[in-house]
């Protein structure tokens, strides 16, 4: 590959969401993967305020230290247009007088946002727009999994065991609280975790062992979603995590793990810092200690989860399971996972770069599948609609 051109990738991280920092941290970790002969890497960071930038001072981790980063030299304003003929970023779109613009063409898009803007559909739709490859999720599939009551209703659809769930508006729970624990209360018993509907990370998300614990978590989590999903703890079971890459009809499942914190629930760090370099392996267990019977039915239950939510690119599925009963219960569908799940891959055989470039592959396979698909389809009906006038076009009155 060094002899030809360098594939240019952009490297999208930071957002406007509550996952900010940790996207700070997965898009350098993204970045250091890939081989400087064979890529160019282009960091493009939207601060938290939605605003878009690159220069190659946001290629340095350690520069975010620095309260004044966005005045580095070299740190431009950017944004990425959604007209197909730039393909890639305008650079310094407001330029002064007696300047100009500049457009970076790019070949792949690879976005390390999490939460909300990032895994939602909102930037695949943009990134479908310019069409521009990216790696990940479409927009449907974003969108979806990005919701919690949304993904455990397809996935009910497609036979996949989860635990049952209940959820609130913020309006019902603003205007009726008593009203909404009695019903809570009427359908599940302690202990119960709340969690806002489109969030993950843990951010908002509570167990109540109490009512008092119950309307305090539902406050809190009312704060980060419009809303909020109430679902039964299993207290006797551990947690067990599989990643799962490919498009179309080819996937693989990864080697599982279990996370040893795993006490009430993983925190905002362990979730997003127990796969980086450097960290205790007796924070997890790899392969996890389960049966080859129960392992095999995991990764097969993870890539048809997978599937039924139009999943490309990677994604780490998290299950709530008791060994002893041969019980499993899949909890959650992460699409941007911390670490890219590179840890879960090594057992695998992969590299960091392996798997950087596996997914920039699959990312440019996707993108000449959708070309396969028309979208220009010309008809006579402006002709038609001039000569005749708007005022006998169907649905007028």
């Amino acid at each position: 590959m060094s002899s030809r051109r360098r594939r240019v990738v952009a490297v999208i991280f930071g957002g406007r969401s509550v996952e900010h920092d940790v996207s700070i941290v997965t898009g350098h970790q993204i970045m250091d993967a890939f081989p400087a002969d064979g890529y160019e890497i282009v960091p493009v960071y939207i601060s938290r305020d939605g605003r878009w930038f690159t220069g190659d001072a946001l290629a340095r981790l350690d520069n975010f230290k620095d309260e004044n980063i966005l005045q580095r030299a070299g740190v431009k304003a950017c944004l990425l247009s959604p007209d197909a003929r730039h393909h890639g970023l305008i650079v310094d779109p407001l330029a002064p007088r007696f300047s100009k613009s500049d457009v970076r063409r790019i070949d792949v898009a690879f976005p390390a946002l999490h939460g909300s803007h990032g895994e939602d559909g909102s930037i695949q739709g943009l990134f479908e727009l310019a069409d521009i490859p990216y790696v990940g999720y479409a927009t449907l599939g974003s969108a979806l999994t990005n919701d919690k009551i949304m993904t455990k209703t397809i996935l009910r659809q497609a036979g996949i065991p989860v635990l049952d769930d209940h959820w609130v508006a913020r309006e019902d729970w603003l205007a009726e609280p008593d009203s909404v624990i009695a019903e809570i209360l009427r359908r599940f018993s302690f202990p119960l975790f709340i969690k806002p509907a489109t969030l993950g990370s843990s951010i908002g998300i509570g167990r109540a062992d109490s009512e008092a614990l119950l309307r305090a978590s539902i406050d809190v989590a009312a704060n980060f979603d419009r809303r909020i999903m109430i679902e039964p703890a299993v207290t006797d079971g551990i947690e067990v995590n599989c990643s799962v890459i490919g498009l179309g009809q080819h996937f693989e499942a990864s080697t599982l793990e279990q996370p040893l914190s795993w006490d009430d629930f993983l925190s905002y760090e362990d979730k997003y810092l127990r796969g980086g370099e450097g960290m205790k392996s007796a924070e997890r267990l790899l392969p996890a200690p389960i049966s080859d019977e129960l392992t095999e039915r995991i990764k097969e239950t993870s890539i048809a989860a997978f599937k039924a939510v139009d999943g490309r690119g990677i994604a780490r599925i998290d299950y709530l399971v008791r060994p002893d009963r041969n019980e499993l219960y899949l909890n959650e569908i992460n699409t941007m996972p911390g670490s890219l799940a590179f840890y879960l891959w090594r057992e695998d055989g992969y590299t960091t770069t392996d798997l950087a470039q596996k997914l920039v592959q699959l990312a440019l396979d996707a993108h000449v599948e959708k070309r396969r698909t028309l979208y220009d389809y010309q008809t006579n009906l402006v002709d038609l609609a001039s000569q005749r006038g708007i005022k006998g076009s169907k649905g007028s009155k």
